[in-house]
């Protein structure tokens, strides 16, 4: 494919990506947001403790193979197929083990409404299964567009039905509906819209063949899964469900964000990179273009969210969930981090370095453990903000093969990233200044001042510090707003 083509296929794959993440999680944001007006903090936190385990159990049946099949070279219907039927397998085993093991988790937490809530909830595992080789194939083809289709329908069904049970008092058994109806919407409105469906062949040699590349990237999801979720099973026992339900409300913001660009730009990348492999000078500079642009439009809207966060939650949560307020702050800042790491990953699993992945997650895992143990013997916040800090700390070790492989070590990256965190850290602080000054006026109205005055803030300083990144996203949108004009 020339470098034309594949960079247009790549902005057009960025674009519908982008939207598709955009437009389903902005629809489930709503939803949230609605839902935690007629949920309590307590009955949130019920259904993240299950989604915890479910989560764990969806990384063998999502994770690997997926990855496999978008960095193999020459991926056919058999390769997809083969992988699809024997996920759907694995699924049947671990939902086995999730409704022997829902017994011991209410007993455990001492919430006895959670072992018919586990049986029933860990069935997304099955067309989790499907929807994972389904999004595979989306990522390798770049056909995006279908994925945003599928994903905004899905959110509208699965929203629906959930507010419809919540307001019909199903309590907690709302948000079991909302995933449910999701996994199913989805894996169904994939079948629609995506050119892919699976056939009746099962090759355990090309299994085999991807295992030995996928195996590595599991054993990697999985510590990273278990430990990223950790901190909700301690602070479910340790504490309460209703202190869980603040932090993941807390998280969420954050992560909304980070997530949707980060999801993006990792899907539309792994498959950018990957067909650039033997290139190695054309990926370092693909890299160190995703982390400017990344790092230029993701820290400024999480450092404003960190700005606007008791704002936001009272304009939308209500005073009830203030406590998440804390929360939310230091995941802002956990997350500025999501930038390096995305883009160092998905460079190291494009050149097929797997073995590397594994052992950058072990390491990170330790720092993960020992700053959890340190954080645990005082109190939530500070096990949460050592959380934080162990994420700065990561991005050191996940850059560190790069300067090797790439000759783009974190030095580097750390030059390309300050110029839009210094920035975005000076907006933050107006934006928390120009709150303090505004006195008692409406929430709302006092939200979308700071809010576009952030905006403001950080273009006016974009624009008079020369930034690189926002000239070039100048000089690439600017030319298609004119040709959109002179087209009308």
């Amino acid at each position: 494919m020339a470098d034309a083509e594949m960079k247009q296929k790549v902005v057009k794959g960025l674009f519908w990506k982008i939207l598709e993440n955009g437009g389903a999680q902005g629809v489930q944001f709503v939803i949230a947001i609605l839902l935690a007006r007629l949920l309590t903090p307590s009955e949130y936190g019920v259904v993240g403790i299950i989604m915890i385990f479910i989560t764990i159990a969806n990384v063998f049946v999502q994770n690997g193979f997926s990855t496999a099949l978008i960095q193999k070279k020459q991926a056919d219907q058999v390769d997809f197929s083969s992988v699809c039927w024997f996920e759907l397998a694995l699924a049947l085993g671990l939902y086995g083990v999730l409704w022997l093991a829902a017994g011991p988790i209410a007993e455990f937490y001492e919430i006895q409404v959670l072992k018919p809530i586990v049986r029933v909830l860990a069935f997304v595992l099955f067309p989790g299964a499907v929807i994972s080789v389904q999004t595979a194939y989306v990522s390798r083809n770049l056909e995006f567009k279908g994925l945003f289709l599928s994903t905004l329908a899905a959110s509208l069904v699965s929203g629906a039905i959930s507010i419809w049970m919540a307001y019909s008092g199903w309590g907690v058994w709302a948000m079991v509906g909302q995933q449910l109806s999701y996994y199913l919407a989805l894996m169904g409105a994939l079948f629609v819209t995506v050119s892919w469906k699976p056939r009746l062949c099962l090759s355990m040699r090309r299994i085999g063949e991807m295992f030995s590349f996928g195996w590595k990237l599991l054993c990697a999801s999985l510590l990273d899964t278990i430990f990223n979720n950790l901190y909700g099973l301690l602070i479910g026992k340790i504490y309460n469900e209703e202190l869980l339900g603040s932090y993941n409300r807390g998280e969420q913001f954050p992560k909304l964000i980070a997530s949707n660009l980060g999801a993006a730009i990792q899907a539309v990348l792994l498959p950018a990179f990957s067909a650039k492999q033997e290139d190695l000078g054309q990926v370092r500079q693909m890299v160190r273009r995703a982390v400017r642009l990344s790092s230029f439009v993701v820290l400024p809207m999480l450092m404003g969210l960190f700005g606007v966060a008791d704002t936001l939650v009272l304009a939308l949560l209500g005073g009830d969930w203030l406590v998440c307020v804390p929360f939310l702050r230091i995941m802002c800042i956990s997350y500025c981090f999501w930038p390096i790491h995305i883009t160092n990953l998905q460079a190291i699993n494009a050149l097929g370095r797997s073995d590397v992945f594994l052992k950058l997650e072990i390491v990170k895992k330790i720092l993960s453990l020992g700053a959890l143990l340190v954080g645990m013997r005082y109190s939530v916040y500070v096990m949460v903000g050592l959380k934080a800090f162990q994420d700065f700390l990561c991005t050191f070790v996940n850059a560190a093969p790069n300067r090797k492989l790439l000759k783009y070590g974190i030095f580097h990256q750390w030059m390309d990233v300050m110029p839009p965190a210094a920035l975005s850290a000076v907006m933050c602080v107006a934006v928390m200044a120009a709150g303090g000054l505004m006195g008692e006026i409406s929430v709302w109205l006092k939200l979308i001042l700071q809010i576009f005055w952030g905006a403001a803030v950080y273009v006016l300083l974009a624009w008079a510090f020369r930034l690189e990144s926002f000239r070039y996203l100048r000089d690439m949108v600017m030319p298609r707003l004119k040709r959109g004009g002179n087209r009308a």
